[in-house]
């Protein structure tokens, strides 16, 4: 199975995108477009804020680690995830909670939804942990 990506960041690539889009059609190749991918500015703010949250916050006295936070965060976004069952068919995990495949909007969405929530928790996350 062949994919192929590009980034249409110039005249030369929107010229190369064309030139597989020319040859795509003629072959039934199935094309996706997606808004621009998040930054790492972001990601970072992304992490440091969750370090922060994990720090902080709990959800029912429990406390979670930053990666927790981040699933507990894009589920309540809308984000799906699923439970694949282990090797040894004992149990279950999740999986599907990716946060670099975010666009920059989305991205900008979840940081957004962080701060507000633990607004509403009564916590400022840039005073209270920094």
């Amino acid at each position: 199975m062949a994919r192929y990506a590009i980034t249409l960041a110039g005249p030369i690539a929107i010229a190369k995108a064309r030139l597989w889009l020319d040859r795509a059609a003629q072959l039934g190749w199935r094309v996706e477009f997606k808004e621009p991918k998040r930054s790492h500015a972001q990601n970072d703010r992304m992490w440091e804020m969750l370090d922060r949250v994990s720090k902080l916050m709990t959800i029912n006295g429990r406390k979670f680690d930053a990666e927790a936070w981040k699933c507990i965060f894009m589920k309540q976004l809308g984000k799906e995830a699923q439970f694949l069952p282990t090797l040894d068919g004992t149990g279950f995990f999740p999986t599907g909670f990716r946060s670099s495949d975010l666009s920059v909007r989305e991205m900008s969405d979840l940081q957004t939804f962080i701060e507000a929530w633990c607004a509403e928790q009564g916590v400022d996350l840039w005073e209270a942990a920094a």
